[in-house]
């Protein structure tokens, strides 16, 4: 990959603080996630890291009393900011959750909605080349080709993991958020999304939750360790180049996690 994109940051996080309602879930992150490179955050249940990614295009809103402080700087705009409406925040972060949620409709309309949702004026045409471009940018356009009008809910596991990804990049966001894609898939499933994700990082900036530590170190480029303190709030411990945190970290913490000593 060229340098520049190891410089450049897409998101950046600074004095992140999330509450839901008079427990602070998470306090003071600051941190970069660069241009084209999958960063991995890791650390025990409970420590913070879904709490941080779901903030990212503020999805933590849709939860009741939920306050975010701080600054998310995308484009060079806070997106925390009142003015910035959230839904079209999504258009630009989207995200890919824990288990396959594919809706109950046809391989074709799952991709189209995730078009349509966002203003798509265009002919049935344009949306057939949409819908063939997503699935092919998500390896699996091969495995349904000639089946894009049966129900998605009849794919395998993997194989609706990849149509959600599908959907996610049908709108063409900028940063693809992604929160442990792979805890309910077998090992082929998941090495198949692992190649999904390295081969995606060209085109987009990828941010993974992942407790398989094997999964951080085979894919990202930078990795985030977090854990809670006395109070069960989250915090970033440590942030570095993916072999230096697990070849060399420089909290004793981080290598305990990682060596699997607690967590």
């Amino acid at each position: 990959m060229s340098d520049f994109k190891t410089d450049k940051y897409s998101v950046e996080l600074k004095n992140l603080n999330i509450f839901y309602g008079n427990f602070q879930a998470v306090k003071n992150v600051n941190i970069g996630f660069k241009k084209n490179r999958i960063t991995a955050l890791i650390g025990p249940s409970g420590c913070g890291k879904s709490t941080v990614i779901r903030s990212i295009n503020r999805m933590n809103e849709l939860i009741p009393n939920t306050r975010t402080e701080g600054e998310i700087i995308f484009n060079d705009f806070n997106i925390l900011n009142s003015d910035i409406d959230p839904v079209e925040v999504r258009k630009y972060i989207g995200m890919v959750f824990q288990k396959p949620n594919p809706f109950p409709k046809t391989i074709y309309e799952n991709i189209s909605w995730g078009v349509k949702i966002n203003g798509f004026k265009g002919s049935r045409h344009k949306l057939d080349v949409i819908v063939e471009k997503s699935l092919k940018d998500a390896a699996i356009w091969d495995e349904v080709k000639d089946k894009l009008h049966h129900n998605a809910l009849k794919l395998s596991g993997g194989q609706q993991q990849r149509l959600c990804i599908a959907r996610a990049i049908a709108a063409e966001p900028e940063v693809l958020l992604m929160d442990e894609p792979c805890s309910a898939l077998d090992p082929v499933a998941t090495l198949k999304i692992e190649d999904l994700m390295m081969k995606l990082s060209e085109k987009y900036t990828i941010i993974i939750v992942t407790h398989n530590m094997g999964q951080a170190s085979r894919v990202s480029y930078e990795t985030g360790f977090f854990m809670v303190d006395e109070n069960k709030t989250g915090f970033l411990v440590e942030f570095d180049k993916t072999e230096k945190i697990f070849v060399n970290p420089v909290n004793k913490k981080t290598e305990d996690y990682i060596s699997g000593r607690f967590g």
